[in-house]
């Protein structure tokens, strides 16, 4: 009787582990990267709310705004704001008002539309040429393109398309890359020159699109271009 409920106890142990490494698969292998300078929002709010412990603290007012409304599930996977169908569209197939979480489908990044001016933000200088970094939790071959917001963009109302200009100021295809795949340090990089004339805040929109199949990946991050070079305001 003790050897069968040995026997027993070791299968349920090893079927819960089974789940979980599924899981864990799982989540990695739909969550792919996100820009770390400028730095998106999940990403900047991941790492303003990412505590000692472990847990998702958030510090900075919107990224507890979009907690809130979205849970903690979001802020560890700040890689996974993508559309597995996306195959590089925009305008027509993302909806206006649910740009910055890409209306994706895998996780809930509903709160990271919340239209704020209070996100966490890197700071720039118009018309300065930058070094783009943008991870690459796992390598794939494919196009990147980086918009930035307009005049009409007022940080108080929900981002739509027609806050965007319809041209990207950089795009690359398959650029190097640096460091560890699957590890926050690891990313593509490549030099870009910023919008001229600006200043205030705006987003620089990014959509990664694969080569390889259909899924593309959208991100906001937060900058105000004030004379800084790359700061981050949390």
């Amino acid at each position: 009787m003790v050897r069968k409920r040995k026997f027993a106890l070791a299968g349920v142990v090893a079927s819960v582990a089974g789940l979980l490494l599924s899981l864990v698969s799982a989540g990695v292998s739909s969550a792919h990267g996100a820009a770390l300078m400028p730095g998106s929002r999940t990403y900047l709010c991941y790492k303003d709310g990412r505590a000692s412990t472990g847990q998702i603290i958030p510090q900075n007012a919107a990224c507890q705004a979009a907690f809130n409304q979205s849970g903690a599930t979001p802020f560890y996977n700040w890689f996974a704001v993508l559309r597995s169908d996306g195959a590089g569209r925009t305008q027509g197939f993302i909806p206006d008002g649910r740009l910055c979480s890409g209306a994706a489908q895998i996780y809930n990044f509903n709160g990271f539309d919340i239209a704020r001016a209070d996100w966490p933000v890197t700071h720039l200088t118009s018309g300065a040429t930058i070094q783009v970094r943008y991870n690459k939790w796992a390598h794939h071959p494919g196009r990147f393109d980086l918009y930035i917001t307009n005049s009409s963009y007022n940080p108080s109302q929900p981002l739509r398309w027609s806050n965007l200009v319809s041209t990207p100021f950089s795009s690359v295809v398959n650029p190097p890359q640096s460091g560890a795949t699957g590890s926050e340090e690891g990313h593509y990089y490549w030099n870009a020159q910023l919008p001229s004339g600006l200043s205030g805040r705006h987003i620089i929109y990014s959509v990664w699109t694969r080569s390889d199949s259909t899924e593309t990946f959208y991100g906001c991050s937060d900058v105000v271009f004030d004379g800084g070079n790359g700061q981050v305001t949390f």
